[in-house]
């Protein structure tokens, strides 16, 4: 009985592994990869001619890639199996030459990862990878796939013209753009306009008197302003800010977020 049961579980273990995808064996279908079939031939059309320009003048490879699903696994983990597969050939021997960018979407589980190859320096590869992830937020949320890839190829292209002191020729539509207002939490913000209304509404703490307001919030300001006038010479020094610790380098592993 116990042997069998030892056969049944080895058995279902090789089972199990044997439905696990093989990343290593998904190859470029050039510049754009669509495994996920999502975007239209118009966009894949133009997004490999602006790549090929963008190789061209710069040097710079651009791998836009899409699959449906993870199917399972962590984003880091397949994006890094893919990069490395990719980067077969000349680039194994001289990884100081790696000068490719590369951005997968995965759409069943919405979300992204960007890597660089070794050879891009700093002036490059500092905050691309969240320019990136900021352009194609957007049009991600629209799944509007074939223009989150336009705005990623677009923000990778001017990062390298940049870079390499170069004028691209080259042009690419885009119908979506990110502006600084894409970024505020209009419903966090009207959320808190509502709770401050309320605290300047509500009813004064027993015992308290307001600043000539009736609230719950001027009250608590009097409460404050009142502590404060007893302290007498008691004195306070000047406090120094603080580091948000959001500075970062260079990268060349990868950086995912979810949209």
């Amino acid at each position: 009985m116990k042997k069998w049961l030892r056969l049944g579980v080895v058995a279902g273990f090789c089972a199990s592994s044997g439905w696990a995808v093989d990343w290593k064996a998904l190859r470029p279908q050039g510049y754009v990869s669509d495994f996920a079939g999502v975007i239209d031939a118009g966009a894949k059309s133009e997004l490999e001619n602006y790549c090929g320009q963008v190789e061209r003048s710069t040097g710079v490879r651009i791998s836009l890639v899409t699959i449906s699903s993870l199917e399972g696994e962590p984003v880091a983990d397949v994006g890094r199996t893919i990069f490395q597969a990719w980067g077969e050939g000349p680039n194994v021997a001289l990884p100081n030459k790696d000068e490719r960018v590369m951005l997968i979407l995965t759409v069943a589980d919405r979300r992204d990862w960007v890597a660089t190859g070794a050879g891009l320096k700093p002036e490059l590869t500092d905050g691309l990878a969240g320019s990136i992830l900021r352009e194609t937020r957007l049009a991600l949320r629209k799944k509007d796939y074939g223009e989150a890839m336009r705005a990623a190829a677009e923000t990778i292209g001017s990062a390298a013209a940049r870079a390499r002191k170069v004028t691209l020729a080259a042009r690419i539509s885009r119908r979506i753009r990110w502006s600084l207002s894409d970024s505020i939490p209009w419903a966090a913000v009207a959320g808190g306009l509502l709770i401050l209304v309320w605290l300047m509404r509500a009813g004064n703490p027993a015992g308290y008197g307001g600043l000539g307001g009736r609230g719950l919030l001027p009250g608590l300001i009097g409460r404050g302003a009142m502590r404060r006038s007893t302290w007498g010479s008691r004195g306070s020094g000047g406090f120094g800010g603080f580091d948000s610790g959001d500075a970062s380098g260079g990268f060349g592993g990868g950086a995912c977020r979810d949209w």
